[in-house]
């Protein structure tokens, strides 16, 4: 395999993990309360709830900082060190994941959308709180 290819082999399994990344998010929330709802033991686990958490909390302040994602970057090099275009022409797994995951809005628009996350998910804490060490 080429450098090329190996490039943009890499540049689209960051993709899917990007993609992964904001299913975790925004399904995590989800499932916190749902799990709530259902007594499901893990949304109470300490390391899902603060990875959750953190990663939010890395978002809003890469947004605020006017930063853009890591993952974005890289992923962008490495489209680049393939020869491939960031937009436009894609792969199959670009092509969608790209219209699930990227749109044309200000960044306003996106500090408010993460933040109201956030707080959602600090309020998470509160309405189903961690398991307690002894548990």
């Amino acid at each position: 395999m080429s450098d090329a290819q190996w490039a943009a082999l890499l540049a689209d399994s960051l993709l899917v993990f990007h993609f992964g990344v904001v299913l975790f998010v925004v399904v995590g929330l989800l499932v916190i309360y749902l799990g709530a709802l259902l007594r499901w033991q893990f949304v109470r686990n300490r390391l899902f709830r603060f990875s959750h958490v953190g990663l939010m909390a890395f978002i809003v302040f890469e947004t605020v900082a006017g930063r853009i994602c890591p993952l974005t970057e890289w992923e962008v090099a490495l489209r680049e060190r393939a020869g491939q275009p960031t937009y436009g022409d894609a792969t199959f797994v670009q092509y969608w994941v790209q219209r699930l995951l990227y749109w044309d809005w200000p960044p306003q628009v996106f500090l408010v959308l993460y933040s109201v996350i956030l707080l959602a998910i600090i309020a998470s804490f509160l309405i189903v709180p961690i398991a307690s060490r002894r548990s």
